[in-house]
């Protein structure tokens, strides 16, 4: 493989400047999506469940949409390119839709459209780090990108608490409907979400395949068929047994329904594995489906390891991002009335917060690779998610609203951290001709722990909890403290 020449400055920026608009989409999604399902009638016992939309979209969509970025080129638009700009269309036609749902099912289909675009632009844009940059700049660029993330998170989710209080457009719907604030701030993330998309797309050039990269899809020798058909019919019926006993389990003991989810991905992913076994059992071994199951099943050491780091952590991400305006509303506001003024402040409360820690994130993104180069990756990634833990679960203990500004410091330099260690870890660990897929196979592990979270948070808040939402964010401090020390486990080949 050749050597990557280092890229400038400002390279760098201009490759990544499409990451400000894609988390501005994301931090209006993360922010005000749950206000937007409870204006609309939803329970707050059953957010997680609407939340599902999104990461079963991105279960699907990020591996397909690494896969096919691998073997795309054009000398025109490159690799990964032509997904940015497909992509960003898409993402900005649903951010103008999202705010105008009027019932709360349109809400959540226009969240899986809305996600779904945002993967398409968001997975090839983290391969596009390990396709330009050498080894000893990917730390640097996954660090530009947390600090675009930051400062698109910070603005959007800022945006509606700036349109009320310097622009006087009402926070609240006289009808009980979503407020203006909110619909113009995602209208204006829409717009940001294509233009910077369209920068990098227009700013970057990409290199041609390398000549030791096979974007063919071979088929199998004898010898490889009967091996993978005994071991994807190995895996899959372990993995639907698992599924069907955990639904039975759920029926029988006559609990929460809500976690036949769970059962319901493992023997999902057990029946993918059996169809690929029955493709190369009748020969079809070079078709798409036969080597992303292959391809899964021969994952890298250190991203197997950075599996378990990231499910704990985002875990603990998806914890704070579905639960915290009920718990800040209802632990600190004293109200769980969506109509109340008490409530649409805590709202915009805690949007101006997920700002906060995005701006924190963005400071920290640029001291990360200086730590990494004085200790190591493992090393500032556990004391990040140390300091992020720590702030969630500060949360319960506090009683004014402006202390929370002090739990979203250490919660922002963990986020800083996550969005940049994991990737620059594991892309020293991938062979670059499929460095798309694994990173979009990487992405289960973001997903997977939503599905879990969606899953089980529900359960435990009315069993073990009492309904006391505050206490989700404890538990979610707790996994990400967790996913700190277990990072110490990863082998880093920097």
């Amino acid at each position: 493989m050749n050597k990557k020449p280092r890229l400038s400055f400002l390279q760098i920026w201009n490759m990544s400047f499409g990451f400000l608009g894609i988390q501005m989409g994301f931090a209006l999604q993360n922010a005000n999506t749950s206000r937007i399902f409870e204006t609309l009638g939803a329970d707050t016992e059953n957010l997680a469940v609407y939340w599902l939309a999104a990461p079963i979209t991105g279960l699907i969509m990020q591996p397909i949409i690494g896969y096919y970025s691998d073997r795309t080129w054009s000398p025109k638009w490159g690799r990964r390119r032509p997904y940015f700009a497909f992509g960003a269309i898409a993402a900005t036609i649903a951010l103008f839709l999202m705010p105008n749902s009027h019932t709360l099912w349109m809400a959540v289909g226009v969240l899986w459209i809305m996600d779904a675009s945002i993967n398409v632009t968001m997975e090839p844009f983290r391969a596009f780090v390990g396709d330009l940059l050498p080894d000893e700049q990917r730390t640097s660029g996954f660090a530009m990108q947390s600090f675009f993330i930051g400062i698109g998170a910070l603005v959007a989710s800022f945006m509606p608490w700036i349109f009320t209080n310097w622009f006087n457009i009402p926070n609240t719907d006289p009808d009980g409907g979503i407020p203006p604030s909110v619909k113009y701030a995602f209208y204006v993330g829409g717009i940001m979400y294509l233009i910077t998309v369209l920068w990098t797309v227009f700013t970057t050039k990409e290199y041609p395949p390398e000549e030791d990269e096979h974007h063919d899809v071979p088929a199998m020798d004898a010898s490889e068929e009967g091996t993978y058909v005994a071991k994807f019919n190995r895996v899959g019926l372990i993995l639907l047994s698992i599924g069907i006993a955990f639904s039975l389990f759920v029926y029988f003991m006559e609990i929460d329904v809500k976690l036949h989810i769970l059962g319901g991905g493992f023997a999902f992913f057990g029946l993918i594995h059996l169809l690929g076994s029955r493709l190369v059992h009748v020969k079809k071994t070079s078709t798409a489906l036969v080597h992303i199951v292959k391809d899964f099943n021969s994952m890298p050491n250190t991203m197997i390891q950075l599996a378990v780091v990231q499910f704990f952590s985002w875990f603990a991400l998806f914890s704070m991002w579905i639960f915290c305006t009920p718990a800040v509303t209802s632990h600190i506001y004293g109200t769980t009335d969506t109509a109340s003024a008490a409530y649409n402040e805590g709202a915009n409360m805690v949007s101006n917060l997920f700002g906060g820690y995005n701006g924190i994130a963005a400071i920290a993104a640029i001291f990360i690779p200086l730590i990494a180069r004085k200790t190591s990756r493992k090393m500032t990634h556990l004391i990040a998610l140390c300091c992020g833990g720590i702030g969630l679960i500060s949360i319960y203990f506090i009683s004014e609203p402006q202390m929370l500004w002090l739990s979203m410091i250490g919660v922002g330099i963990a986020w800083a951290s996550i969005l940049s260690v994991p990737y620059a870890i594991l892309s020293g660990a991938l062979p670059s001709d499929k460095m798309g897929y694994y990173m979009g196979v990487f992405n289960f592990f973001v997903v997977i722990p939503q599905i879990v979270a969606a899953s089980l948070l529900g359960f435990i808040l009315n069993t073990f909890l009492g309904g006391q939402t505050v206490l989700i964010l404890v538990v979610g401090g707790v996994s990400m403290i967790l996913s700190g020390f277990l990072t110490l486990r990863v082998k880093d080949t920097q």
